[in-house]
């Protein structure tokens, strides 16, 4: 299964439900219900009542006579070539086997919950057609804790073809899933240990299972939880940066972060942005104006507002794109249940939600410029740090050799720091990754079948480089928020610490004190400002009032 660390999955004292009916589905809430596996999912009466219309739909134009795609024809370039009516059942399973060529590894629990509930409230929505003991069927998968095994590659984004086949393929008994212990077992044994039968399609259903955005939408949900954890962890760090540079560099003016500049231009996010900073710093030495001040810090520290407000900005887009898609049919060919026809269209072509994962990683790539800028600002009272340390440690052999006390090894008397020297060269590096992570991932599709499909969004791939950008982001803020909270511990208590920064520094002086190896001392950083985030930061209106 992937690798890649997601937030922790909540823990329930009971399992909580997710009722899914027919109206709006917010995009958060379906990502923190794939993230916990506890949480249940049910479909309400209207959900129901609104699938046995589509199916209804969809059953009388099979006996209509009229030539539909993927009801009675074959798919992609065999588009017009039809189906006989005896072997529509069986092409059901040919659908679903075809389709089943993903490769690479397999998604992690939370990727696979979501696919499999972004395809469910994708059948409550009423175009796809399928029967209402097939919809109840998927919400069994998810409440009995059977984990389809789905390849993260194959997709190209014009449909999650590959990922959904795998998911289909476990629901008529074929294919591969997790059992609890996370061995990979067939997929008949993971239904039979949940007390499932395997599903016997009914004509059409295969394509509606197969034929959705359900990996590039709900895997994007919990990419919208990461980046809204990110956008606060990113003010987090910046605000123990300004606490750094006004003990080392007499930095740290608030002023571009006051109400009266967040008022002057409007960019959505900026005030956000600006408001948790004071929040975090407030009750310290930085709310009071120094005379000694520097006018302007750098545009690291002093344009930070506008470069995490666009951030933001771009996440709440992300947000909205997600809604469109899991509020949407995007189902082809689409049930129209008020015309009483289907309709070929290209509703699953996501475009709208691939440029939102493109841009989004442009933007960590400047709040990474941002944050790597400021690490190197901290270097400086590193380095004298070193040097005061070695000086000891040159005195400490100089008086034992004086008293004729022998100690053996060169790193005698030479303290061990607990911040590893060359940190900022990770970030560096992580911002590399960065920048090159934003380079366009849409455009590289080629043309497939027969040159039918000569145009596709990439969705996915620009999704997994998000993912990628959002992993190299948190380690490099990390960085930034260990190396500063470093310095204020080294710079003692002289001034006071705003109450939330102090909160922050207290916390990451435990990690920095067990000096553990650097790649474990910047997870468990992680880890920690995760925490941070959830606890010290309240939700946005609550920080207006601060100053």
């Amino acid at each position: 299964m992937s690798s890649e660390p997601i937030p922790s999955e909540p823990i329930s004292s009971e399992p909580r439900t997710l009722l899914i009916g027919t109206s709006p589905v917010d995009p958060e809430s379906v990502g923190q219900a794939a993230l916990d596996p506890a949480f249940h999912v049910k479909l309400n009466q209207d959900a129901l009542s609104l699938i046995t219309l589509s199916r209804e739909v969809l059953e009388r134009a099979s006996t209509s006579g009229q030539r539909i795609y993927g009801l009675n024809t074959l798919l992609g370039s065999g588009r017009d070539t039809a189906v006989e009516e005896k072997s529509v059942l069986a092409y059901q399973i040919q659908v679903v086997r075809y389709h089943n060529s993903g490769v690479g590894d397999y998604l992690d629990r939370p990727s696979s919950r979501a696919v499999i509930l972004a395809r469910l409230i994708g059948f409550s929505r009423g175009g796809s057609g399928v029967r209402p003991e097939t919809a109840q069927f998927y919400a069994e998968l998810l409440n009995r804790g059977v984990l389809p095994a789905i390849p993260r590659d194959g997709s190209v984004g014009s449909s999650d073809l590959t990922q959904l086949a795998a998911v289909a393929a476990v629901a008529i008994g074929e294919g591969e899933a997790f059992d609890a212990d996370g061995t990979l077992v067939p997929g008949a044994k993971a239904l039979a240990d949940a007390g499932l039968q395997p599903l016997r399609l009914a004509p059409g259903e295969a394509l509606a299972l197969v034929s959705a955005n359900a990996y590039s939408v709900g895997a994007g949900t919990l990419a919208l939880v990461r980046l809204q954890q990110l956008a606060e962890l990113a003010d987090v760090a910046l605000s123990l940066s300004l606490e750094t540079i006004a003990r080392y560099d007499g930095g740290g003016n608030l002023s571009p972060f006051s109400p009266v500049i967040q008022a002057g231009k409007a960019v959505d996010g900026q005030k956000d942005s600006a408001a948790a900073v004071r929040y975090l710093l407030r009750g310290g030495w930085l709310e009071d104006v120094r005379p000694e001040v520097s006018v302007q810090d750098a545009l690291s520290f002093r344009a930070a507002p506008q470069t995490h407000g666009a951030f933001r900005s771009l996440v709440s887009q992300l947000g909205a794109a997600l809604s469109v898609e899991l509020n949407g049919r995007g189902d082809n060919p689409l049930v129209d249940i008020e015309t009483g026809h289907m309709v070929s269209g290209g509703n699953f072509q996501p475009m709208q939600l691939a440029l939102s994962f493109e841009g989004l990683r442009l933007a960590l790539a400047h709040v990474g410029i941002s944050s790597e800028r400021r690490i190197a600002k901290l270097y400086p009272p590193q380095r004298v740090i070193r040097a005061r340390h070695l000086d000891a440690a040159a005195r400490h052999q100089e008086d034992a050799s004086s008293n004729g006390v022998s100690e053996s090894g060169p790193a005698a008397g030479l303290v061990e720091e607990e911040l590893p020297g060359l940190l900022w060269y990770s970030a560096a590096g992580l911002l590399s990754e960065l920048k090159f992570l934003a380079a366009p991932a849409t455009l590289g599709a080629p043309t497939l079948s027969a040159d039918v499909e000569d145009h596709s969004t990439l969705a996915p791939l620009a999704l997994q480089q998000l993912e990628k950008s959002v992993e190299a982001l948190e380690k490099l803020l990390a960085i930034e928020a260990l190396t500063a909270s470093y310095l204020l511990l080294e710079a003692g208590a002289a001034q006071p610490l705003g109450k939330g920064t102090g909160a922050v520094a207290g916390r990451l002086a435990d990690v920095l004190a067990d000096r553990p190896s650097a790649p474990d001392l910047v997870e468990r950083a992680r880890r920690e400002l995760r925490d941070v985030v959830a606890q010290e930061l309240p939700p946005t209106p609550q920080r207006e009032g601060t100053t």
